[in-house]
């Protein structure tokens, strides 16, 4: 019988979003910071669009993850309100960044048994982006670590970075299948060299994640629970 699986030597999986929840800290941060900054800014200033922008312009310096946004919240802060940004609101917002530090991972529904199950049929790989220390942190903590043989935590998710993985791995980009719920990050740079990608879409999507246009065909699933059938399992 032939399987989807059979054509794979490597499975590998995202991390935020797609085994655990991480967008909606986010989420719940930007509606906060419009809180605590809108009341400070000019007349007609839309403050969660300054903060996206100046997030775009940050992340080739800063990177990704809670330590890259908090910087960038608290230097949107001061631009908006043009310096007149109280002390105790960036004190708020620090408190903030550091809360989502140090909040516990909270892993999405049928992860640990598809996991159990695909690994049992194939070797996996965890590759996220983000800041090293808490990207750790997360991994550690999960519970799930002991599902990879390795852990790839990286700057940037392209595919020079996946080429690289790969080929270290010595595992060829079209016997790879990579699941994530970031179309940009997840899955065009895979099929950009061959391989092969799984998309698990998460309800919410940071603005930077965005993807509106692609010509590629990409294979959807609409959860994490359909994996290890999609696979022939």
């Amino acid at each position: 019988m032939n399987r989807p699986i059979d054509q794979f030597d490597l499975v590998a999986f995202d991390a935020d979003d797609t085994l655990w929840r991480s967008e909606d800290s986010f989420d719940a941060a930007h509606r906060k910071f419009n809180e605590l900054v809108q009341p400070h800014a000019p007349t007609g200033i839309d403050v969660l669009d300054a903060l996206h922008a100046i997030e775009r312009t940050d992340v080739s310096v800063s990177g990704y993850g809670v330590k890259a946004f908090t910087i960038s919240m608290i230097r949107a802060a001061i631009s908006i309100t043009d310096g007149n940004v109280p002390v105790s609101v960036v004190g708020e917002l620090t408190d903030l960044g550091f809360g989502m530090l140090t909040e516990p991972v909270q892993l999405l529904a049928h992860v640990p048994e598809v996991l159990d199950v695909v690994g049992a049929a194939k070797p996996l790989v965890l590759i996220t982006k983000g800041d090293l220390v808490h990207q750790t942190r997360k991994v550690t903590t999960s519970g799930l670590q002991h599902h990879f043989g390795e852990v790839e935590i990286v700057l940037e998710k392209d595919p020079e970075t996946y080429a690289h993985i790969f080929e270290r791995m010595g595992v060829a980009p079209e016997r790879v299948c990579m699941v994530g719920n970031s179309v940009r990050s997840d899955i065009l740079p895979v099929m950009a060299l061959g391989g092969h990608a799984v998309h698990i879409p998460y309800h919410l999507t940071w603005e930077l994640e965005r993807v509106d246009d692609h010509d590629e065909d990409v294979t959807e699933l609409e959860s994490i629970s359909e994996l290890p059938r999609w696979l022939g399992l």
